[in-house]
């Protein structure tokens, strides 16, 4: 019989193999020529429908009044930060090491949670983030044959999504994740369509580029869904460590769709970025159990 963690865990995994499958079809887009302003656009509205059509099938209300809260407008901006940020790095840069960074992305949180909200966080768990950090220093390798300022795109990403998660422990209850998945596809809309005017303006979508933004919203939509339901199911210290196998998944995609071969620093960068940030996590389960 199947445990409520085994069955969270393989949420877990689907999740990350969806979210990995979405920004493989995101980069092919931009890689086609269509400008990242208009593949936000296109993709942050088909996301926000999906999401609405989905809140409205729970027979909940797609608009609420707490969604004008600051809390909910800090968390709308740190979304547009990472989505507008990781979109141009998956773009700009090969998959892989962009995925790479962003998976110190808990570590960050987990700093942020213990400096905003006062949570406790022993020297062991600070030892691990500042050696995480290290480890996105290592791939970035600053100062180095092999830095590309492109890199640090994926950075500001990771900053933003780390923001958005850390207003989401912030955000009223009275909003599901539906909703709350609504409002973060709107936000791309507006800052898509203001980086469209600087790219230069629009271009017509073929059929092919149709299908693969299609794809990347059902993914993505799916993807998402997992996640919850990977959250909800079983023990959050068991399920998250899980969330480092889109790295996996990425370094697969990477090498097969678009031929790329990670160096050395940026497969030894992510090993020590997955060992601190799963490292973090259970000491985490240690801490609180």
């Amino acid at each position: 019989m199947m445990t409520d963690n085994l069955r969270g865990s393989l949420f877990m995994v689907l999740a990350m193999l969806g979210f990995a499958i979405e920004d493989m079809l995101l980069k092919r887009v931009a890689a086609a020529g269509m400008p990242v302003g208009q593949v936000l656009i296109l993709f942050g509205g088909g996301g926000c429908l999906a999401f609405a059509a989905l809140t409205r099938m729970q027979g909940q209300r797609i608009w609420h009044p707490a969604v004008v809260q600051p809390r909910m407008l800090l968390k709308a901006g740190f979304e547009v930060m990472g989505r507008l940020f990781y979109t141009l790095a998956i773009a700009f840069t090969p998959l892989s090491s962009a995925s790479a960074i962003l998976q110190a992305t808990p570590l960050v949180v987990v700093a942020g949670a213990a400096l905003i909200f006062g949570e406790r966080v022993g020297w062991r768990r600070w030892s691990a983030i500042l050696i995480g950090l290290a480890g996105v220093l290592v791939i970035l390798r600053p100062g180095l044959e092999g830095f590309s300022a492109l890199s640090l795109l994926a950075v500001a990403g990771l900053i933003g999504f780390a923001g958005r998660d850390l207003a989401t422990r912030a955000a009223p209850r009275v909003l599901s994740n539906f909703q709350l998945g609504i409002y973060g596809f709107l936000a791309m809309v507006p800052t898509g369509a203001a980086l469209l005017m600087w790219q230069g303006g629009a271009v017509r979508p073929d059929g092919m580029m149709a299908l693969q933004l299609g794809l990347a919203v059902a993914v993505g939509v799916f993807a998402y869904w997992a996640l919850t339901v990977a959250m909800r199911t079983g023990e959050v210290s068991v399920v998250t460590p899980f969330r480092y196998t889109r790295l996996v998944f990425a370094l697969i995609l990477g090498a097969l769709v678009f031929a790329e071969r990670p160096d050395a620093a940026t497969l030894i960068g992510s090993a020590i970025v997955v060992a601190a940030g799963v490292y973090t996590l259970l000491r985490s389960r240690k801490v609180n159990g």
